[in-house]
């Protein structure tokens, strides 16, 4: 608006009863006084004007109010507070969304108080308090809880990241942000593992910096479809490929899962792993790893750069996978697991020293866990 507002152009603006005038006169007002056009005296009649506006029967006069003023820092809070109470939707969700103005208290009302729609806009703006986020999630509808943990802007205690699992856990629109959030603490991802997709655990895994132990579960419940016969066209080696790539980008591809894996009977993930550390072809990496002397896994296991004191586990894991292979065994499953288990859980202690501590803890709770079981004698 050119020149100094004064009350004569207050009183002028107001005059006319269209509402078309009005709300043309609502923008260019807020929008200059949003932009901090006005001097002192020109903003206090701004001022003025909205105090009327806020009021005015007509929706598009109090929505034009509100999407110029949505960001405006020197709005005065109770012109704010009655915009984000309107009864319309059009003018309160802009400024309860964007508008900096409104307090803590004022979002926590909100959220407690108000239908979902203003839920889901205190839980999209750019910055959301742990306070305002666990509101949400005690008081909020589905819609508001899947945009809060959406929001990479808001702040979400371990507790209320806790109860998100809890109270919607099951449901896929709320797993998939979860698990894309930067930052998921352990106690929530080992909630999340029995209720997620495998694509979303292989995110976990390549993701999140999850204990060995854990990430190794998370690895081998994606993969056990495709191991040892449970079933005999699992997932692609495409995809196989896609997951130990992630894995070496992101540090996870430690030795410790790849013998886990192995240990297990997934010899698809060691010969992909191994031939990915090694930077050879995967076909030529099956052909080193399947012959019968020693030379060609030895030299593809020192070219990946694997621990020379693991070498030994390797070698008998590899073995009695190869042999099992040959053999076309219509062994029960857990069987062959079993086998591969007691086998190289007792490779000679003079032979090397083959494990840390939580390997042997690892690989004997799968045995045990087998071992529970009821199965036929061997």
């Amino acid at each position: 608006m050119a020149g100094n507002l004064n009350h004569d152009d207050v009183a002028r603006l107001m005059s006319d009863p269209s509402p078309e005038n009005r709300a043309s006169t609502a923008q260019k007002v807020a929008q200059q006084f949003g932009e901090g056009a006005l001097t002192e005296a020109e903003g206090k009649l701004a001022e003025e004007i909205f105090s009327i506006m806020v009021k005015d029967a007509e929706e598009r006069v109090r929505e034009a109010l509100a999407k110029n003023l949505q960001s405006a820092p020197n709005l005065p809070h109770d012109l704010a507070a009655q915009l984000a109470g309107d009864t319309s939707d059009n003018v309160a969700l802009p400024i309860i969304r964007y508008s900096e103005v409104l307090t803590e208290d004022d979002l926590l009302n909100i959220v407690r108080t108000q239908p979902g729609a203003r839920q889901v806009a205190v839980a999209e703006r750019p910055a959301v308090s742990e306070a305002v986020s666990e509101a949400i999630v005690e008081h909020g509808t589905e819609d508001a809880v899947v945009s809060l943990v959406s929001n990479e802007g808001a702040q979400i205690s371990d507790a209320s990241l806790e109860k998100v699992v809890e109270k919607h856990g099951e449901v896929e629109r709320i797993q998939k942000p979860l698990v894309h959030r930067d930052r998921l603490p352990v106690s929530v991802a080992e909630k999340l593992v029995s209720k997620i997709s495998d694509e979303l655990k292989t995110y976990l895994v390549t993701h999140h910096d999850l204990p060995e132990q854990l990430a190794a579960d998370l690895i081998l419940q994606t993969r056990e479809r495709a191991t040892i016969g449970l079933v005999s066209d699992g997932a692609s080696e495409e995809d196989l490929v896609i997951l130990v790539k992630q894995m070496r980008d992101t540090g996870r591809l430690t030795p410790s899962i790849i013998l886990r894996a192995l240990c297990v009977g997934d010899m698809p993930f060691f010969e992909v792993a191994i031939a990915l550390l090694a930077d050879v072809p995967i076909k030529n990496a099956r052909v080193l790893i399947h012959d019968e002397g020693d030379l060609g896994l030895r030299s593809l296991y020192d070219k990946a750069g694997l621990p020379r004191q693991l070498y030994v586990a390797f070698r008998s894991a590899v073995d009695l996978n190869v042999d099992a292979e040959a053999e076309r065994t219509d062994d029960d499953p857990e069987q062959l697991m079993r086998r591969m288990l007691e086998r190289v859980l007792t490779v000679p202690d003079d032979e090397a020293e083959v494990y840390a501590d939580a390997d042997v803890e690892y690989l004997l709770a799968k045995f045990n866990k087998i071992e529970k079981r009821p199965g036929p004698a061997f």
